[in-house]
């Protein structure tokens, strides 16, 4: 068994490693400043960005739900892994080969649980892919070509073929030196009457990845009429690795281009993806084996937020049929957090798009992307369509069917504007009683229930903790929210200068353990910086409320350019100095007051010259710390 990483291993990778790349993989990223990048949070649903990666110092921090940490906590929140899987997975992708004390070098043997299944996966998808090259794939290169896909699209895509017989990938990967129960485990091989066996056999395969590039599963689509065993389309079965809600097949190839137009395509099969790439729209994303639901949705929102508005498309493409109309009517059911950004592509004759481009070629398709419909106009000219608006009776159900509809906008203006769109589809001459009445049902549909309103309130608290958070714009706090900043994120400048600041300089309680947990890691003098800087600090930490502050502070950015960046973090420590100094001359002169210079004159001297003294060291504290912060923040 592999012995423990060590230290210097997980500190080498850390520094390697670029933090934006990794997170980029799941989220959009966008320059928020020197040194910062922000997009929307993976941990919670949110509208505006309030998720901050700092790439020079290696660390996130979402603002809205606490989350952060290194680049080895994001992988172990976002994938679900173990500490271990999290730095072997970082090794891989810089090419680090890591020393096992007590186990010698590697990365691949003896590695963790989602680790092996994820190698499993790999290996069987280069055997299916050879196994598409064979005599016995005939078929699967027949029905490939049958829908205009070369050699070329096929290996794009990395399509396979199963083959027959009941056991020829088990016996392939168990010669590679994998276990039965990591082949069972990853889904590719399952317990039969007489010993192990495939879970695919004689189909076409197309392999499903996660978001940075790995194999986690696949679809199977049968090809063969004696072929009854199972449904047309089979997929993996959920594992460690694969969540049939939690993964977009195409979503590998197009979360780039996601990100930079700021649209994506939802298509129903996998045949449809590779046909909308193929025709230049390579934004094109499947559910695979499930309905698209709102994890789905959560996952293509990160990548197309720009800002801290939500400003792009979601195409839906549905077959032209009534089940197609079906399932647009269901994905607007549950489409109300980005429904005024979404549209419904339907091709015409009932043709998917992978059809639509046999018949018609690549314009066609990008043509029908072009031409998409706003979900709201779909949704309600679909039930009007079941109407007969030449009689009264007629216009008057579909008012009524179509009001309840159009009062479930959010936008309160495109509200409106459907409501007189409505009236004008409909024939109805009268526009503001239907205006009206869409308010009015808008209204009742957005009065929360009050044993809701209760629930809310009684909800379970957070972790008990014995601090309480500071406002961050507390203007009376910013020198100490700022110097801890700069501990945090700058220690060879702050350095010893900000350890040598008394621990009562520090006057609110959760500052003050932050402060604590600086020294307890070595102080800012130390020589450390970093992630590696960062997250000893987060281990001093012991409070709840101070370690969430570490990962807050390290990467709220600073008001200053990196060249202005030494005299500005000199004058907040000047005035977080000038502060405590200031402190100290109010009590000498207290002293003062309760001395005789008659009687005590020597004591009275003493303490008239120290209070001189330090009068003439806070001045100079002062003008430091105005110059150098240029004003700003100094309140109080």
């Amino acid at each position: 068994m592999a012995g423990r990483i060590s230290d210097r291993d997980i500190a080498a990778i850390r520094d390697r490693i670029r933090i934006e790349d990794v997170v980029g993989d799941y989220v959009a990223l966008k320059r928020g400043g020197a040194d910062s990048m922000k997009g929307l949070c993976p941990f919670h649903d949110e509208k505006s960005p309030s998720f901050h990666v700092r790439p020079n110092h290696g660390h996130f921090h979402c603002f809205g739900c606490g989350e952060g940490g290194d680049v080895y906590s994001f992988l172990q929140k976002i994938e679900h892994v173990s500490f271990v899987e999290a730095v072997e997975q970082c090794a891989e992708r810089v090419g680090y080969t890591i020393s096992y004390e007590g186990g010698g070098p590697s990365v691949q043997r003896d590695r963790g649980t989602r680790a092996r299944l994820v190698a499993a996966n790999a290996a069987a998808q280069l055997f299916y892919a050879e196994q598409l090259r064979t005599p016995d794939a005939q078929a699967a290169r027949e029905y490939l070509t049958e829908r205009n896909f070369d050699g070329a699209a096929a290996q794009m895509f990395g399509c396979g073929y199963a083959p027959a017989g009941w056991d020829a990938l088990t016996k392939h990967l168990l010669s590679k030196g994998f276990e039965f129960a990591e082949l069972e485990a990853a889904g590719l091989s399952k317990q039969g009457r007489r010993g192990p066996i495939d879970r695919f056999h004689r189909r076409l395969l197309w392999p499903i990845r996660n978001l940075a590039g790995d194999v986690i599963g696949f679809g199977a689509r049968r090809l063969f009429d004696d072929d009854t065993l199972a449904a047309k389309y089979v997929n993996t079965p959920e594992t460690v690795l694969y969540k049939k809600s939690q993964v977009l097949f195409g979503l590998d190839l197009a979360k780039r281009e996601i990100a930079k137009s700021h649209q994506a395509v939802i298509v129903e099969g996998y045949t449809d993806v590779m046909a909308m790439h193929l025709a230049g729209v390579k934004t094109a994303v499947a559910s695979c084996g499930t309905a698209f639901g709102d994890e789905h949705l959560s996952m293509l929102r990160r990548l197309l937020m720009d800002d801290s508005y939500f400003r792009g498309e979601i195409i839906y493409t549905f077959d032209g049929d009534a089940a197609g109309q079906a399932a647009a009517m269901k994905a607007f059911e549950g489409d109300q957090k980005t429904a005024a950004k979404t549209f419904v592509a339907i091709a015409p004759e009932g043709m998917d798009p992978c059809e639509l481009r046999q018949a018609s070629g690549d314009g066609a398709v990008r043509d029908l992307v072009a031409r998409r419909t706003p979900m709201f106009e779909f949704v309600v000219r679909s039930i009007l369509a079941e109407h007969d608006l030449d009689t009264a009776e007629g216009r008057v159900e579909a008012l009524r069917r179509c009001v309840p509809v159009v009062a479930r906008i959010k936008d309160r203006t495109l509200r409106d504007n459907y409501s007189v769109q409505l009236a004008h589809w409909v024939g109805w001459d009268d526009i503001p009683t239907v205006r009206r009445r869409v308010q009015e049902e808008a209204r009742r549909g957005s009065r929360a229930p009050e044993s809701k309103t209760r629930a809310a309130a009684s909800a379970p608290d957070a972790p008990a903790s014995v601090l309480r958070r500071p406002r961050p714009n507390d203007p009376s706090l910013w020198p100490q929210r700022d110097a801890l900043k700069a501990a945090l994120q700058y220690p060879g400048i702050a350095g010893t200068v900000f350890d040598s600041l008394p621990g009562e300089t520090f006057t609110d309680p959760a500052y003050a353990a932050v402060r604590e947990a600086v020294a307890a890691a070595g102080g800012a003098g130390a020589g450390m910086g970093g992630a590696e800087w960062v997250d000893a600090v987060h281990r001093a930490a012991a409070d709840p409320v101070a370690h969430s502050l570490v990962s807050e502070l390290a990467v709220e950015p600073l008001p200053a350019d990196e060249e202005r960046m030494p005299r500005y973090i000199g004058g907040v420590l000047a005035r977080l100095q000038e502060v405590w100094v200031g402190e100290q001359v109010a009590e000498l002169k207290s002293k003062l007051q309760r001395i005789s210079p008659a009687t005590e004159s020597d004591e009275f001297h003493a303490l008239l010259g120290d209070l001189v003294a330090l009068e003439q060291y806070r001045r100079s504290l002062l003008d430091q710390a105005i110059g150098d912060t240029s004003g700003e923040g100094l309140a109080g």
